[in-house]
């Protein structure tokens, strides 16, 4: 039931599997079907959850999603009268690493399929998500863009820098990928989200990166360098994909700004 609705609404594969993994969760604990399962009782699992596991405020997010979806849009229930608030988030700021330490990153990475998968990662601010969904048609060499498949299952078009493009050439003929741009042992399937995490954490460990970075952080820093660069924040959310710009603004709080490096506007009056 669950899987069929969420099939018809086009949920990522990801979005699926999770909904359907929290759903068996309370399952499991009250062991009884989901949609039998009481709001009253869904509280006493988030409360069991934190209190004893000792879980994470995503946890209980994609608990909250999974039972609005089951309850609201297929038993037909009002939200209104069940609804379950939501934890704040830790308002963290995003960990950002610097042009000389992607550099160092790239150039110490000697595995060529490993390089130009972290240098297109940064160069284009893609998710972890997307740069595995990569396909050999989605790079456009001529228009100079990338064709990536987003959160919500919706396309943009992002950057492809001069840069990435050379090493993407020889990396094609190198590695000549069947049927996604990176693909994993196995011809045709893609690079694994675990692999990318190993290979992203040795090259830190190789590059002296003692910042608590993960794969994420390569597009935080692509954001943050464009903020830097005097881009306009709506270019930057368009190419990141974000639905909000509020999202996007909380670059403007790690961003390094130079004030002697910005012109006032008084001083472009001719007098």
């Amino acid at each position: 039931m669950v899987l069929r609705e969420m099939r018809t609404r086009n949920y990522s594969q990801r979005s699926i599997t999770t909904y359907v993994h929290m759903l068996q969760k309370l399952e499991e604990y009250f062991a009884t079907s989901v949609d039998e399962i009481s709001i009253e009782q869904v509280k006493d699992f988030l409360q069991y959850s934190i209190e004893k596991k000792k879980v994470s405020v995503s946890f209980i997010n994609q608990v909250i999603s999974a039972v609005k979806l089951l309850q609201h849009d297929i038993l037909g229930k009002s939200w209104e009268t069940i609804r379950i608030r939501r934890p704040r988030m830790d308002k963290r700021l995003p960990i950002v690493l610097s042009k000389e330490e992607i550099k160092s990153m790239i150039e110490t990475t000697r595995n060529l399929k490993h390089q130009t998968l972290l240098a297109l990662t940064y160069s284009a601010g893609l998710r972890i998500s997307e740069v595995i969904g990569l396909k050999p048609s989605d790079i456009d060499s001529d228009r100079k863009q990338i064709r990536v498949l987003g959160k919500g299952n919706k396309y943009r078009y992002t950057l492809l820098s001069e840069n990435t493009l050379e090493m993407l050439r020889t990396y094609w003929r190198a590695y000549r990928p069947v049927r996604y741009l990176f693909e994993g042992q196995k011809k045709g399937q893609p690079f694994s989200r675990t692999s990318i995490n190993k290979v992203f954490k040795q090259t830190c460990k190789r590059a002296g990166i003692k910042k608590e970075a993960t794969v994420h952080s390569l597009r935080h820093s692509f954001a943050t360098h464009l903020l830097e660069s005097g881009v306009n924040l709506k270019i930057i959310q368009g190419l990141l994909g974000h639905s909000s710009l509020r999202t996007t603004s909380i670059y403007l709080h790690v961003t390094r700004f130079d004030p002697a490096s910005i012109k006032s506007p008084f001083d472009e009056i001719t007098w």
